[in-house]
């Protein structure tokens, strides 16, 4: 039990670390596209968002889940649609609380979308990510049966 506890800390550090690095690519390309790249912000925002998973997805692959080889691309479309979903649950948290609950200031804004729709979100992606996308051949079911 000991065991399994510390692969699955290691297995969600590594997946943790590779999305902060996506996360800073997401942020530092989205700010350079909206600024000097003169885009608009739904273009720019789509830019950075896949270049943001291009960049979770290699890392992971490389990193996190490289005993676990996977080819072609149907692991990258699955990846990236189990990172749509996460995105979709941000907006979701985000409008239910604006919208549904009338939390209008910037700060509950803040604290739906990116406090709570994040962390839902990264609990999605990472189940997403080892279930879906990093499945290991021997296991049978996810990480939590």
């Amino acid at each position: 039990m000991r065991e399994r506890l510390r692969r699955h800390r290691r297995e969600f550090l590594g997946f943790a670390t590779a999305g902060l690095l996506a996360y800073a690519v997401d942020l530092a390309l989205f700010t350079y596209l909206r600024g000097p790249g003169g885009l608009g912000p739904l273009t720019a925002k789509a830019l950075s968002f896949v270049a943001g998973c291009t960049v979770a997805y290699t890392a992971n692959a490389h990193g996190t889940y490289r005993d676990r080889r996977v080819r072609g691309a149907r692991p990258y479309a699955v990846f990236f649609a189990v990172n749509l979903a996460g995105a979709a649950v941000q907006l979701l948290c985000l409008a239910v609380s604006h919208y549904g609950l009338g939390y209008t200031s910037q700060r509950a804004d803040t604290v739906s979308g990116a406090v709570v729709g994040m962390a839902l979100a990264t609990v999605l992606r990472f189940w997403g990510t080892r279930t879906l996308v990093f499945r290991d051949a021997g296991r049978v079911g996810s990480w939590t049966g």
